[in-house]
């Protein structure tokens, strides 16, 4: 039988639909960042200042990650060495509740002065940092409109074989939702670090032994005990007090904790930074899990049974009757030993992780507000608080990031150790600066040899003022990817990464990453090759602050 051929016209409708479609999934741009964090906005930012073309390509619908996801009450160390873009964040913060139409909930006057600052050097560049979640977003989404920065949202990496590498560089990337995105330069700003391991650059998960880099804090941390939040009383992990045989209570683990100092691949602690308000116009009352169980908080019952009045310690105000809660205690909102696959684990499991700490946190308020074993002052005081209804609006009221305190840690051209952030040696090449405690949350909890049970890992060490960050903890080595750059899964052991891992620091990278990238593309070098003195010159003269 004959087929009739197309007919001009129609050929001509099939040659205009066909690059229709084919731009719609295909894109391109000088600089394409993977991820929604704060690092991934700044550095938008900074490239388009610097005159290229970038495109974020979020997998989260909210911009912002921790530092609008209910993070309110900045952990900064010394304020004087955040500079840039990121100390611009927090001047427009400051001017945000300077005007009248910020407080809608509570007096300006009531509030007071807390968390605000000036810097010396600038003399009116005045910053502020405790804040509320929705005005961290509405700066970052200001961000983006003042700078016209294609955001690409609810775009999920192909992390099976999205990612092509072809002599050492990435040439695109494509996510899940079927778009290839295509560029010079790529940023992995995610918390997770899933394009850097997608395109095959080392990494490391857990925590190193001592040895690995010739570190004090490093590894299994038994018997150390630097916060409030270890058992301080002799409480039994059984179900029946003393009885072994009556099973092992939820939330501890059976296993052997490790030898001190050694290594695992176990990750610190997350939870959800909640925004509660004891403010009743604007107070919703903590919601009971559908699977809510008490006995997953027996734990803390015994806990609170011993006398312990430090419940309320890390209810941290912020503006308009709100707090930045945050964990505090032996058992609390960190849900310890339930991440260890998250790093690397698939969406879906992701998910599943997710879901299990919102549904533990939740329970976790609801039994403090509710269960009769909890004591009275501690409970009545708890009834007055509850979600803030004007905060997370889409989603419950429920922060709409997880705080990965601790994913996937780079391994590149330089890596970050505690010997550096102490200056017991030198930084090459610095872009930024941190200053906060060496901080890690607590990693497992276990059944001593006494039989009673106790929490690990939570470590807490000054790093006596501020240090120097390398330009090399940002890059891969030079033989797996020479236009990548990495600047929250950054290169460092676990205890160096436990001060790195702030939201101010963060920003800083990302800002400092994207200046490289614009310099490794007006010159063709790879990343490695970027000359410092060049990007000193340019941070220095962007208001980042390299030396102390």
């Amino acid at each position: 039988m004959k087929t009739s051929k197309p007919t001009f016209a129609l050929l001509l409708t099939i040659l205009l639909a066909f690059p229709i479609l084919t731009n719609s999934q295909n894109k391109s741009a000088d600089i394409i960042i993977y991820g929604g964090t704060s690092a991934a906005v700044i550095a938008a930012v900074e490239a388009k200042k610097s005159g290229k073309s970038v495109i974020i390509v979020s997998p989260d619908i909210h911009l912002g990650g921790l530092t609008s996801g209910g993070l309110g009450w900045t952990d900064t160390g010394d304020k004087s060495v955040i500079g840039g873009l990121s100390r611009e964040f927090y001047h427009r913060v400051f001017m945000h509740y300077n005007t009248k139409e910020a407080w809608n909930w509570q007096p300006k006057e009531a509030y007071g002065n807390k968390g605000q600052g000036t810097r010396a050097m600038d003399g009116e560049s005045r910053t502020m940092w405790i804040f509320e979640p929705h005005v961290a977003e509405n700066i970052f989404e200001d961000f983006i409109d003042e700078y016209k920065i294609q955001v690409d949202r609810d775009e999920w990496l192909n992390r099976e074989n999205g990612v092509v590498v072809k002599q050492g560089k990435i040439t695109s990337f494509t996510t899940l939702n079927g778009k290839t995105y295509s560029g010079k330069m790529f940023l992995d700003a995610t918390y997770e670090g899933d394009l850097m391991a997608a395109a095959g650059v080392s990494y490391h998960v857990g925590r190193e032994g001592q040895g690995v880099y010739g570190e004090e804090w490093n590894g299994v941390q038994t018997g150390v005990l630097h916060h409030k939040h270890w058992f301080m009383s002799d409480i039994s992990p059984y179900v029946v007090p003393g009885d072994p045989s009556s099973g092992v209570l939820p939330r501890v683990s059976a296993e052997n904790p490790g030898e001190k100092h050694t290594g695992d691949d176990k990750i610190q602690a997350y939870c959800f930074r909640t925004c509660m308000t004891h403010n009743d116009a604007n107070r919703l009352p903590f919601p009971k899990p559908e699977n809510y169980d008490p006995l997953q908080y027996e734990l803390l019952a015994r806990s609170l049974a011993t006398g312990r009045k430090d419940f309320f310690e890390k209810f941290d105000a912020i503006p308009n009757y709100k707090t930045d809660t945050n964990n505090h205690g032996p058992l609390s909102s960190d849900n310890i030993g339930m991440n260890y696959d998250y790093p690397e684990a698939t969406y879906e499991r992701r998910k599943e992780i997710i879901k299990e700490h919102e549904d533990y946190q939740k329970g976790f308020y609801w039994f403090v507000a509710n269960d009769p074993r909890v004591p009275k002052d501690i409970q009545t005081e708890m009834q007055r608080w509850g979600l803030a209804k004007d905060e997370f609006t889409d989603n419950g009221n429920w922060p709409h990031q997880i705080y990965v305190r601790e994913a996937r840690r780079m391994i590149g051209h330089h890596v970050m150790t505690e010997n550096e952030l102490l200056k017991k040696r030198p930084t090459p090449n610095p872009v930024g600066m941190g200053s906060y405690t060496m901080d890690s949350h607590n990693v497992q909890r276990y059944i001593k040899e006494d039989g009673f049970v106790q929490n690990e890992g939570d470590i807490g060490v000054n790093t006596n003022g501020p240090y120097e960050i390398s330009y090399g903890s940002l890059v891969p080595k030079k033989e797996e990817c020479t236009n990548l750059l990495v600047p929250v899964c950054v290169s460092s052991s676990h205890i160096a990464f436990g001060s790195m891992r702030m939201e101010p620091v963060f920003m800083i990278l990302g800002q400092s990453a994207a200046a490289a990238a614009v310099i490794a593309i007006d010159n063709k070098v790879p990343v490695q090759d970027v000359d410092y003195q060049t990007l000193k010159n340019d941070l220095e003269e962007k208001g980042q602050v390299l030396h102390k």
